[in-house]
């Protein structure tokens, strides 16, 4: 009998039929690994758009686009969105010509954040092995926890679901396997509300049809050069010689020929932190003017800082993207003597990196964001800055929480261009 138990009230599965003896759901899950895997994969399920179908039932059934302006792009889009052909990053005059009736709301971050947070705290409940990846997935390590929990990690996933769904109000789906890899691949083959799991013998048999493209990090440029030596499956990968791939392609051969296997020994990692922190945002016209975009690039600054500040964290690294107005995209970035979390220091540098960019070229949109983060106590020091500078921005920063975010305006705010 293959050792499986019923998603809905975690009963084992019967020997035959397909529903639970006990509750007589449909969702049965059986496995032949089930009971020994431990490495999971967790992604809430079309997650912006989730959160905004809890909190307005009135739109549950309808297709819903996380957006804004025409010239904009799509930040997430429902299910049955999707069935429209509707996608994330999808500009949005294209997601409303395919499904013109759809409810678009523009995106709530502070919400979503929240939301997030409460998943992830319910991940931490069961294991400290918590990896995320972006604010609405994450990778889990349950090896050890079935003597804590009174079940098989697989169950205890499945209560998990079940919890999220009953008390934060969304869902997630599942995919379980024995590596990181593997786990990733297992939560997209079931969803929404889905629990997959794919198993380590079964898995160079379930990879093999597959493109070379299916395996992470593998982009059009090297799928393209992966195509032009011949391999073009990753059955093809799988028969090469490791030592061969090396030698055309370096460590990133190895990486190919062991994961076209099923093998990734990278660990789950808790101590993984955020990268960067950033804003952007597209214009209703497009914007060849740098007094305009200047304006523009100084409110994202301020509210970079705000994260950043939130977060406590101080970044060197700063970085500003353009898009043009045909859709190409210019990334320039420039380092700090110190780490900062300042708006002032972000914008005087972003603003540097934009005026070099400001040839006439229009753009549609404007970002700014820090990287190389370090925590916020080593940011801005007394030898670097005027001290007044910097009490000056945290008195300013206080009065805003007290009093609203238009308590105090720079200057060069007043004017500020609108925006999507």
């Amino acid at each position: 009998m293959i050792p499986g138990f019923c998603r809905d009230c975690l009963t084992d599965a019967p020997p035959a039929g397909a529903r639970c003896t006990a509750c007589r759901s449909p969702r049965l899950i059986r496995h032949p690994e089930i009971d020994t895997l431990a490495i999971a994969h967790i992604d809430c399920d079309a997650f912006y758009a989730t959160v905004e179908k809890r909190d307005d039932p009135s739109i549950a059934d309808k297709p819903v686009i996380i957006g804004g302006g025409k010239r904009g792009v799509v930040s997430a889009a429902c299910y049955i969105s999707r069935t429209f052909g509707v996608r994330s990053a999808m500009p949005m005059f294209e997601a409303m010509r395919l499904c013109p009736q759809a409810v678009v709301i523009r995106p709530d971050m502070a919400k979503y954040v929240a939301v997030g947070r409460q998943v992830r705290e319910a991940m931490r409940a069961l294991t400290p092995l918590v990896e995320p990846l972006s604010i609405d997935e994450a990778f889990l390590d349950l090896s050890g926890t079935q003597r804590l929990h009174g079940a098989s990690a697989a169950k205890t996933l499945a209560k998990l679901a079940i919890e999220v769904e009953r008390d934060i109000g969304i869902t997630v789906s599942i995919g379980l396997s024995g590596n990181k890899f593997l786990a990733k691949i297992a939560s997209d083959l079931d969803k929404p509300r889905g629990f997959a799991v794919l198993g380590l013998a079964e898995a160079a048999a379930f990879l093999a049809p597959r493109p070379v493209s299916f395996i992470y990090g593998v982009g059009k440029a090297m799928e393209a050069r992966l195509q032009n030596d011949g391999y073009r499956l990753i059955s093809d990968l799988q028969r090469a010689d490791e030592i061969d791939l090396m030698r055309r392609y370096g460590v990133e051969g190895r990486r190919l020929a062991r994961l076209a296997h099923g093998t990734d020994v990278r660990v789950v990692d808790p101590s993984r932190e955020t990268k960067s922190v950033s804003a952007e945002t597209t214009f209703n016209k497009d914007i060849a003017d740098f007094t305009a975009l200047e304006r523009i690039l100084w409110a994202l600054s301020e509210r970079v800082s705000r994260r950043l500040k939130k977060q406590e964290l101080a970044g060197s690294t700063i970085n500003v993207k353009l898009k043009t107005a045909d859709f190409r995209t210019r990334t320039r970035a420039a380092s700090l003597s110190n780490p900062t979390q300042l708006a002032a220091r972000i914008f005087d540098t972003g603003r540097e990196l934009l005026k070099r960019e400001t040839d006439g070229t229009s753009y549609r949109l404007v970002g700014i964001g820090v990287s190389a983060l370090v925590p916020a106590n080593e940011a801005d020091p007394a030898n670097l800055m005027d001290r007044r500078t910097v009490d000056a921005e945290h008195a300013v920063d206080r009065l805003r929480a007290k009093f609203g975010d238009a308590a105090v305006v720079r200057g060069l705010a007043f004017d500020k261009e609108e925006e999507s």
